[in-house]
C-alpha cells in the first residue's frame, strides 16, 4: 500500500471527561478537546508535505467536525474543504447513551460485567443499538475505498474497527484498548502505529 492514511478521534467533549457513553448522540468539543484537536492539526503539518493532495475525511458529528475544521485551521488550510461520510459515524450504545457505567448498573446490575463477557459482540439494549462487529461491517467497505494518502476524524469505534479490520489487534484487544483523542494512528506500508506524545 502506497498511501497513508492518518486517523484521528475527535477531541474530548463534556461527555468524555464525565465518562458517559456517547455514541450518536451529538456533542460539541470542551477546551480540552479543542486543543487536542489543534496539536493533532500540528502535527499533520508537520508530517503531510502537500496538503492540497490529500483527501479529508469526517464524520458527520459535530464534534468531528469541530476536529477536523481545527486540524485543518492548524494546517493553514479553508476549515471547511472537506467531505464526510455517513459511515464514520460512531457506533449506537442504545439506551446506554447519555449514562456512565456507575448510572447503568444503578439500574441494571450486572450490565457492565455481561458486556465485558464478549465486548466485540455485545449489543446494548435499545433500538438502533450496535455492537463493535457491527460497526466494522458498517466501515469495511469505506475504508477499502480509500485510495489516496488520507486525514480521517472519526470516533473510539472506528478506530477500533480499523486496527481490528487490519490484523493489528484481535477483536478483544481492539475493543478494550483505550483511544487517545491527543495522538494520530498512521496507517502505512501495511504497518499501523501512534503518532504523537505518549
Amino acid at each position: 500500500m502506497s498511501r497513508t492514511v492518518y486517523f484521528v478521534r475527535h477531541g474530548q467533549t463534556d461527555w468524555n471527561a464525565e465518562g458517559r457513553l456517547q455514541g450518536q448522540t451529538d456533542t460539541d468539543l470542551n477546551e480540552v478537546g479543542r486543543a487536542q484537536a489543534s496539536g493533532n492539526g500540528a502535527l499533520l503539518s508537520r508530517l503531510v508535505a502537500e496538503p492540497a493532495s490529500v483527501d479529508f475525511v469526517a464524520s458527520p458529528m459535530r464534534r468531528t467536525r469541530q476536529t477536523m475544521e481545527l486540524i485543518r485551521q492548524a494546517m493553514g488550510l479553508d476549515a471547511r474543504g472537506y467531505r464526510t461520510d455517513d459511515r464514520l459515524i460512531e457506533l449506537s450504545f442504545g439506551d446506554w447513551e447519555g449514562h456512565t457505567f456507575a448510572e447503568l448498573e444503578a439500574i441494571d446490575e450486572g450490565c457492565f460485567a455481561r458486556r465485558q463477557q464478549d465486548n466485540w459482540n455485545f449489543v446494548p439494549p435499545g433500538r438502533k443499538a450496535e455492537s463493535y462487529q457491527m460497526l466494522a461491517d458498517r466501515v469495511a467497505p469505506m475504508i477499502d475505498t480509500i485510495a489516496r494518502d488520507t486525514i480521517c476524524v472519526a470516533h473510539g469505534g472506528i478506530l477500533r474497527a480499523v486496527l481490528q479490520l487490519t490484523g493489528t489487534l484481535t477483536a478483544a484487544q481492539a475493543a478494550a484498548l483505550l483511544i487517545p483523542q491527543d495522538r494520530i494512528l498512521c496507517w502505512k506500508a501495511d504497518r499501523l502505529e501512534w503518532l504523537g506524545e505518549d
